[in-house]
Formats: structure tokens, sequence, C-alpha cells
């Protein structure tokens, strides 16, 4: 009697606890993110619409006759089309993909498209995510991600290095959308810590674009990877926000309330500092691109801008309650924004040239921006270790992911104590110097 009189009392404060979760999102807007970050430049963020373009390409069954082409076209020599892959070539072990020799911009990329609605085996890659099953580099990553790159670098990683050997002075460049950007963001770790396989390629020739990423990486690998993988979000996108395991998320596609349940608990109950201790919670990876093109609370769109940061806390935390948090996720859209953005970035840069600064304090700025960009990074690995993040070697019950089900979660068979103890002491400042070392 005495329980069953206690049921409406915790359905109120449950209620109430619902309700204030719900408003405090409805006030929450996607600008406070990156409302301290610094502005990007056009030189740094003028591939993004390139790259859109040639993911948009990769749904193309025969490039040289497109059934459907965004505005501008896709900007894509189909002689230069070395591989193009679809769902039957891969079997169904990662989205389809292309590589292009791009000569026009020296560069040599690996296109990955994002998730096919109609295939189950991308919804297996996507949900694939048990905790602490995949670790990498001293972090941990989503499983069937890192299984798709594997996939993706046992197959090209010959053609890969041929191309490299026989264009010395192009980039290799890695781009993907959604699911495709999760799978080119550890692709391009695979590439880093397998350098030698395509000829002891200079780490500053490797780059990746990851287009509205899914979180993919822990919190040491998304800092630690910043000088090379960029994260390109557009305003509302719901998915790098999203924190629940993308299995409970999909299931919950069909009951709205559920999925606003489990998300209003975990954000209710977490907080940030145990976010941040949490070794195996996933994030958007490297450094972050955020295009804002709309005021909180509107619709009309403003001239657009781009916020760029490497945040160790704050890496798009929460999911923003909008009309627009799917929509942004679109890949058109995207290509849309940032191709409108980059043109009104360079019609200012254009107002600039007029005034007549010479060709030297040009190739200053950008030494002074690839400069700020080396301290940025090391900055934000030193507030990693000020925020005490752990090298993901813990274990932990809280996390992206569901619990793991069986055995211990970290350490090797054989490996005393000790040894792991040892481990986990290693530092951020030694990581640090290994990697900028490596360069």
């Amino acid at each position: 009697m005495s329980v069953a009189c206690c049921v409406p009392v915790v359905e109120c404060v449950y209620c109430l606890g619902c309700v204030r979760w719900v408003w405090k999102k409805f006030l929450y807007t996607a600008g406070r993110e990156s409302e301290n970050w610094g502005l990007a430049i056009a030189s740094e963020f003028e591939p993004v619409p390139r790259f859109c373009r040639y993911i948009m390409a990769v749904y193309e069954d025969d490039i040289r006759n497109p059934i459907s082409t965004p505005p501008g076209g896709y900007g894509i020599d189909p002689d230069w089309v070395i591989v193009k892959k679809s769902h039957e070539d891969t079997q169904g072990k990662v989205s389809p993909y292309l590589i292009y020799v791009d000569h026009q911009n020296t560069d040599i990329v690996v296109a990955i498209r994002g998730l096919n609605m109609a295939k189950d085996s991308d919804f297996l890659v996507l949900l694939d995510d048990k905790l602490g099953q995949a670790e990498f580099d001293g972090g941990y990553v989503h499983n069937g991600l890192l299984k798709a790159a594997e996939w993706v670098w046992e197959a090209e990683s010959q053609l890969l290095r041929e191309l490299v050997e026989r264009h010395p002075d192009y980039t290799l460049t890695f781009a993907g959308h959604s699911l495709g950007a999760g799978v080119v963001t550890l692709l391009t770790m695979l590439t880093v810590k397998n350098r030698e396989k395509l000829g002891l390629l200079d780490r500053k020739r490797i780059r990746c674009f990851a287009i509205a990423p899914t979180r993919c990486v822990s919190l040491n690998l998304a800092v630690r990877y910043a000088d090379i993988i960029n994260s390109v979000v557009l305003q509302d996108d719901f998915l790098p926000r999203t924190t629940v395991a993308l299995e409970h998320a999909f299931k919950s596609l069909l009951c709205f309330p559920c999925l606003m349940c489990i998300m209003c608990l975990k954000d209710t109950f977490t907080m940030e500092e145990k976010m941040l201790k949490d070794p195996r919670r996933l994030y958007a990876p490297g450094r972050l691109y955020h295009i804002i093109v709309r005021k909180p609370f509107s619709s009309a769109n403003i001239k657009p801008i781009v916020r760029t940061a490497i945040p160790v806390d704050g890496r798009f935390e929460h999911i923003v309650l909008s009309c627009n948090m799917t929509s942004d996720h679109g890949i058109l859209r995207i290509l849309t924004e940032s191709q409108r953005t980059i043109d009104l970035m360079l019609e200012r840069h254009q107002s600039t040239d007029s005034m007549n600064i010479p060709e030297q304090q040009r190739m200053e700025r950008r030494d002074s921006l690839a400069k700020e960009h080396m301290e940025e990074h090391k900055a934000a690995l030193q507030r990693a270790v000020a925020l005490d993040v752990p090298q993901a070697y813990s274990p932990s019950a809280y996390g992206t992911f569901r619990n793991i089900e069986e055995g211990p979660d970290f350490g090797k068979p054989g490996e005393s104590s000790l040894t792991i103890s040892q481990k986990r002491r290693e530092s951020w400042d030694e990581l640090a110097g290994r990697l900028f070392l490596d360069r």
C-alpha cells in the first residue's frame, strides 16, 4: 500500500524533471557552443564545398551521365576518377566510395558517402558500437567504423602508395559525410599510424574533412589528431551531438518520447566532469568548424559565419531542439550553406585585395595562421592535461555506448597491475612530444 502511494509522487518528480529539461533545451541555441571560438578564414574553409561535391558524386552510378547534379555540378573530371566502388563491390563492409586525383588542386582524394537508409549493411556498421570493444592508439573508437576503415585500408593502401609516389607534391585527403565521415576519420588515423606503407608519407601531407560526423573517437584521440582532422558541423545538426548509443537512438525513432526520456536522464544525472573523465565516451573528431547561418529562434537566414576551435570541453555536448536539427545534417544543405559562406568570405577577401596588400604580407599571414593552429593544438593538449582527461585505461559504466558484457575492459592477458598502472601514468606531455616529433 505504501509503495503504491509513492508511485504518483515519483511520476510527478519525473515529469517535473522532464519539463525542466525540455524548457532548458528550448532555450539552448547552437551558437552558444561556439560563441567564444575564433572565426575561420577563406583559405582554410575553401575546400569544404569542393569536398561536399566529391562526396555527392559517389551517389551517382555513372559520373559521366549524372542523374541529379547539385548547383554548380560535381566539379569532377571523370577521367581522373581512379576507383569508384558500390555497395556490391564492398560487400556491405563500408559505404560506397571513390578515389579521385584532383590535378587542378594537387590533391589525392578518398571520398566516402553517408548512410543509405535502404541498406541494412550501413546500419550494421553504424550500430556496431559496443562499449570498450575497439581500442586504438591509446584511446577508444567506434568499433564498426574502425572495421570499415580497415577494410578500405586493406583494399586500397597499395593503390594509394602508387598515387602518392607518382604525385609527390600532392596532398592525400580523406573526406566523408555522416557515416562516411566516421570512416574517413578512422581511415586517416590508420594512415598516420601506417605511413611507412605509403613510402614514409609526411604527416603534413595527410588531412581529413569529416562533414557532419558521428561521434567516433575518445576525447584524447579527438584532440591529438586535431592537426590533420577537421569536422564541419552546420548549425543545429543532431548527429555530432547524439551522445546516446546510436542503437538506442535508431530504435527510438518510432518512439520519440523514449528517446527524449533516455536523453533527459543522461543529461540530468551526468556531471560534465564525469563526462570528461570517461575514457570511452566518444566525440566529434579533430578541429571543429561550426557554420552559423540563422539567428536563434528564427528560420530567417543571416550572413553566415564559420567559427573554429579545438575545444576540449564543450565539443557539441547538447542536442539543439529546432526544426532544422535533421535538415542541417543533409549533405546538399551543407554544400549550399558552405558555398554561400565561402562566397561571402571570398567577396570580403577580394575587397581586401583591392587595397593592394603586398604578396609578402599575404604569405606572412598564411604562415602566421599555420603557427596559430599549431599553438592552438598545443594549448588544447595542455588543457586536456589540466582537466585530467584519461588515456582510456580506467573502466567506466557511463559513456556513449552500452555497458561491457564480459571480461576485463583494460589490459592484456599476462599484464600485471603494475604494468597497467605505469601505462595509466603516461602523461599527455609525453603523448604530445611523440606527436610533434612524428611530423
